[in-house]
């Protein structure tokens, strides 16, 4: 195998600069976002658009330039506000995606210095550290040594300890140790861009609401195909003519609800812009959507709740004086290879000095120790740092000790033995084989206290009220981490189990326990990752919280991973949303978000299936009833404008959180609202479209033929109590009074009445103001015609009360609709 050379110096500027020239950098980039030609294309270019703009043309060559302009109002309108919007959202979280990006430490002219990833040029020096990701391929250098996270390449768990001369891939992270590597492939060239690039490129992966959105949207255009057919069908077989044939394919083109995935995503980009004001960047599509499903959050004590800014509050010798325990703690912080948070609170304190190190065992979270061995006279020996139930069986303790790392555990203090061996051969630089080494004597106890996050009661207290569970997993011990989530306002009463007892469970244990326990202490990353897995695997949409590389496991089991903007690099890089400034407090704001944003769209879809099947409905039902077709393109438009189209542009503004059911979907989660509604609605506007088709029939003049009935009144009243009840419908969507309640629960909010009123004001002007009549080409209504109307709705709404409160369909159908 070849021997890379270590060059400490790393390359010049000018060998940086002349390499990047010669097609050597890592100029490569994965999109993270929609381009702006596929934000273009999905909104223009999708099926339904072409079939109207095919529609619109066939109008223009029948001469009926008002059908035609109508339609491409309403669709360009559409397209344009999606459009802006989508581009509007998609610059500025590129723009904040981009200061996010992971950095690159590279040793250029003997000097460190960090880099955006884009500037790494082949045969750079970079430096790989605690949590940072490994970002192009390349050959380790030099004396150092780190153990690295293939699981992201692999799905395997172990840490690959790499020493020089070793390969690193890009796409893996370091989580101990440090040391410098070679860029040897750079850009397209490296393992990560291999495997990622193609599924970037050509795998769009929809959220769980879209997948369900897109069902239906495929079962109404298979509906729309139906009738298309049918319609052609007519046109041979009976008198219409080709103007006829055209109205009717418009209508049955807007049974298909294209623009309710739109009014989707650009109701999560709009939360996503949102969210970025609350310090929250959205890093995936389905970010938002699976904010909106959390009902379980699973956290870390360190870093989440607490600041992470360790402080050593007392030391407790044992057969040494404070002076020399201080002066050992010193000496073994001051030669560490990877220092943390803890190591960093002991040197602010305790001076050491430089001395020989003949072995180390870095710290990692799975083992909860680490070891020194120095081999300089004359105070040779091992020393180890670790947890107290680690090396508890290697070091005999008095009572008076064990009482005070006890007293420890219960204040929610970080609890730290340190022991000591003169035989310096226990242990070696193989941290994969490495033991707790025997027979150890005690030097210390330290104790280290941590702060709470600012707010952090507060945060926690609207989880719960979101109705969000939370489980709290830590490495360190138990009763630490309860002491500290009741000074965090968790209750009194909450369950707490160590990783040890989760060690010795079977499955069925540990599920129960999962589900059961909300403290977990002393827990390793593979349990860590376990315990999210079987919690998903009970049926609940989980959320973790992580800032450190042995978070990275539990957050790819995770339905959504979360991490903190300090934390590492690698947990960054794996994250689907970033807490920018590390604002844990802002975080109940972005799962109020996303659920206020699902259930807006949750009223707004239950609008599309009253409009949609109860359209349908009357198509079939008046051509069975009356050999006609009830609507006109332009009543369609006026329809969907008056009872979709301007109701749900506020839904998603104007709604509000509320706990998400878990195990049901949000279709069959409307299905009580909306058989009832869309069945009773048919009726009542199939008997109101009969009773004015007979006096149009009996108000032909003496003589005149049934098949040369004028249609516009009959449609008039139709489109009319049509537009009518869905606008009564608004108030029992969101009950501003008990009146009100139906199939929703008591909102108390006058927004959605209001709404009906100023577009019930708005739609009986269009029918009074002549030139706006006629444009849609609507009948005059009497005032006793718009009055028999109005209270046909308003009887319709007092009979689908009462159907709703007695829940006459379920029991009719014997199966519960809620």
């Amino acid at each position: 195998m070849e021997r890379h050379i270590f060059n400490e110096q790393g390359l010049t500027e000018e060998e940086a600069k002349k390499r990047r020239a010669e097609g050597l950098g890592n100029n490569v980039c994965l999109q993270t976002s929609r381009s702006y030609g596929q934000i273009l294309n999905e909104n223009i270019f999708n099926f339904i658009n072409i079939v109207f703009f095919v529609i619109s043309a066939v109008m223009i060559l029948l001469r009926r330039y008002s059908d035609a302009f109508l339609v491409v109002v309403i669709i360009f309108s559409g397209v344009i506000i999606a459009v802006l919007q989508e581009i509007s959202a998609k610059r500025k979280l590129d723009e904040i995606a981009l200061l996010n990006r992971p950095q690159a430490t590279v040793i250029r002219e003997g000097k460190k210095r960090d880099i955006d990833p884009s500037e790494i040029v082949q045969g750079d020096i970079l430096v790989a550290t605690v949590g940072d990701q490994i970002l192009v391929d390349g050959i380790v250098v030099g004396n150092g040594r780190i153990d690295i996270d293939e699981s992201l390449l692999t799905g395997e768990s172990d840490l690959i300890s790499k020493v020089e001369n070793d390969t690193l891939y890009s796409g893996t992270a370091c989580v101990t140790g440090s040391a410098c590597f070679e860029a040897t492939k750079v850009g397209t060239e490296t393992v990560a861009y291999k495997l990622t690039s193609g599924a970037k490129a050509f795998r769009h992966v929809h959220t769980p609401l879209q997948q369900e959105i897109n069902l239906v949207i495929r079962i109404l255009l298979l509906l729309a195909c139906f009738l298309w057919i049918l319609v052609g069908i007519s046109f041979t077989s009976r008198s219409y003519t080709l103007a006829d044939i055209v109205q009717h394919a418009a209508v049955v083109a807007g049974l298909v609800p294209s623009g309710l995935l739109i009014a989707i995503t650009l109701a999560y980009g709009t939360a996503a812009v949102r969210m970025l004001g609350q310090d929250v960047l959205i890093q995936q599509a389905n970010a938002v959507e699976s904010l909106s499903h959390v009902n379980v959050l699973c956290l870390d004590k360190t870093g989440t709740l607490t600041s992470n800014q360790m402080r050593l509050q007392q030391i407790y010798p044992i057969g040494i004086t404070e002076v020399e325990l201080r002066q050992k703690l010193g000496d073994y912080v001051a030669n560490t290879t990877a220092p943390n948070k803890t190591s960093d609170a002991i040197a602010s304190v305790c001076s050491g000095k430089t001395r020989s190190v003949k072995a180390e065992i870095l710290f990692s979270s799975a083992r909860k120790w680490s070891a020194i061995a120095f081999d300089d006279f004359p105070n040779t020996g091992v020393y180890v740092l670790g947890a107290p139930e680690i090396l508890a069986k290697s070091v005999p303790l008095s009572q008076e000790a064990n009482i005070f790392i006890e007293e420890g555990f219960k204040q929610g203090l970080r609890v730290l033995l340190f022991a000591y061996t003169a035989d310096i051969h226990v242990i070696s630089n193989e941290s994969e084989s490495a033991i707790v080494p025997e027979s150890l004597i005690p030097l210390g106890i330290i104790h280290f206290s941590d702060e709470l996050r600012p707010n952090v009661t507060d945060t926690l207290h609207t989880f719960r009220k979101a109705g969000i569970n939370l489980k709290i997993i830590s490495g360190d011990n138990p009763d630490t981490v309860a002491a500290i989530a009741k000074q965090a306002g968790l209750s009194d009463d909450i369950q707490l189990v160590s990783g040890f007892e989760l060690a010795i469970m079977d499955d069925m244990q540990f599920a129960q326990v999962a589900d059961d326990c909300t403290i977990f202490g002393r827990i390793t990353p593979e349990q860590k990752a376990r315990l999210v897995k079987t919690l998903r695997e009970q049926g609940n949409y989980v959320a973790m919280i992580g800032d450190g590389v042995n978070d990275i496991l539990s957050l790819k089991q995770a339905s959504l991973g979360i991490a903190m903007e300090s934390g590492s690099k690698a947990t960054r890089g794996v994250a689907d949303i970033i807490l920018l400034k590390d604002s844990f407090a802002a975080l109940p704001f972005a799962f109020l978000e996303g659920q206020r944003i699902r259930n807006g769209i949750r009223d707004s879809l239950a609008l599309f299936i009253v409009r949609v099947f109860c359209v349908a409905l009357l198509i079939f039902s008046t051509g069975m009833v009356a050999d006609s077709f009830p609507l006109i393109n332009k009543h369609s438009a006026l329809l969907a404008m008056f009872g979709v189209g301007l109701p749900t542009a506020v839904f998603p503004i104007w709604a509000k959180a509320g706990e998400v059911q878990k195990h049901k979907s949000m279709v069959r989660s409307l299905l009580h609202f909306t058989v009832p509604a869309t069945l009773t609605m048919t009726l009542v506007a199939l008997l109101v479209y009969l009773l004015y088709l007979v006096r149009a029939i009996l108000d032909l003049p003496p003589g005149r033929e049934f098949s040369e009935v004028d249609y516009t009144l009959p449609r008039t009243a139709l489109v009319t109590i049509l537009v009518l009840c869905h606008l009564f419908l608004l108030p029992f969507l969101k009950p501003p009074t008990r009146f009100w309640v139906g199939a929703e629960p008591l909102s108390k909010d006058w927004r959605y009445t209001i709404a009906t009123l100023v577009l019930f004001v708005i739609f009986m002007l269009t029918l009074a103001i002549p030139p706006l009549r006629n444009f849609f080409e609507l009948a005059p209504l009497t005032w006793q015609d718009c009055l028999f109307l109005v209270l046909v709705a308003l009887e319709w709404c007092l009979i689908l009360r009462v159907i709703w409160r007695t829940k006459f369909f379920n029991r009719f159908l014997g199966i519960d609709l809620n």
